[in-house]
């Protein structure tokens, strides 16, 4: 009984920790899992390829959960690997649990689908707020990150109500995307919840514009309110704003991605590469993406 499946990373609009409302984009980074069920296994034993040492936790809850929810209870494996770095407000935490989710279904022998798809035995939705259930269990997250986990599980852009893990709007996106990535890491379970709580109206603000489809100026507006909140330095997405449609802090941090819509001649991400290459890091181009976390073959 074995399964296996991708989800992908994904870049902030509108961090959620100041209202409970949140927004994120699909990028073209995923995060691999494969998982293996034995009936006979009394517990799961999780193991992530790009750090044995890690915490397993998450992924190993998301096995559970779904053997509870959707199988007998089933033990065995899970296994990720990831192009998305560990704590660096990337979303590896919803990836990791999307594509174990998906995995596990696959597992079982389960199809996944949207909810307008009348065969699917589970549909993405569902699947996607059992792994918010499982990081809320696990404690990597301070609010659920329903928005995190709704851009990993379904591409494009959403707007959430991640108090009530609602789904207030998704759309598709084409952005090109620039990622960088400083040495340091910021998990989002340590982030300061009151000292975002002060840039609510800020945020307000964001998620107004968000629902009025101006998701590149919300990201940019956000980033300036939370780079302030959370003590990162504005200074990357300052010198990015004159060459792109939008730059932000994502998550909690530390990435910074910038966005520029192929269709706006105004702007130039080689000029914004070369800035943020002069810093310590790596810088990562890639592109937004709208199909979501699928399930993979054998």
């Amino acid at each position: 009984m074995e399964g296996r499946a991708a989800a992908l990373g994904a870049g902030t609009v509108l961090n959620a920790l100041a209202t409970g409302t949140g927004s994120a984009f699909g990028i073209d980074v995923e995060t691999r899992a494969t998982v293996t069920l034995d009936p006979d296994a009394d517990d799961v034993t999780g193991t992530i390829a790009e750090a044995p040492d890690a915490d397993t936790r998450l992924i190993e809850r998301c096995v559970e959960l779904a053997t509870e929810r959707w199988g007998a209870g089933e033990g065995g494996t899970v296994r990720t690997d990831s192009d998305v770095p560990l704590a660096a407000g990337l979303k590896s935490s919803s990836a990791a649990a999307n594509a174990t989710v998906l995995a596990t279904c696959a597992a079982l022998g389960l199809s996944v689908g949207d909810a307008e798809d009348s065969t699917a035995d589970v549909t993405r939705l569902e699947a996607c707020r059992l792994g918010v259930t499982a990081a809320r269990d696990a404690g990597v997250t301070a609010t659920g990150a329903f928005d995190d986990a709704s851009a990993s599980m379904l591409g494009g852009v959403t707007v959430t109500d991640n108090t009530a893990d609602e789904l207030l709007t998704r759309e598709r996106l084409e952005w090109d995307v620039l990622v960088w990535t400083p040495p340091e890491r910021a998990y989002s379970a340590d982030a300061d919840v009151e000292r975002c709580g002060a840039v609510a109206p800020m945020a307000d603000l964001v998620a107004e514009l968000a629902l009025d489809g101006r998701y590149a100026e919300a990201m940019s507006v956000n980033g300036l309110a939370f780079s302030a909140a959370l003590g990162f330095s504005p200074d990357p997405a300052v010198e990015a704003m004159p060459h792109v449609t939008g730059v932000s802090l994502s998550g909690t941090g530390p990435s910074v991605v910038a966005v520029a819509d192929p269709a706006d001649p105004e702007t130039d991400l080689d000029r914004v590469r070369d800035l943020w290459a002069a810093r310590d890091g790596t810088v990562r181009t890639t592109t937004t993406r709208s199909d979501g976390a699928t399930i993979r073959g054998p």
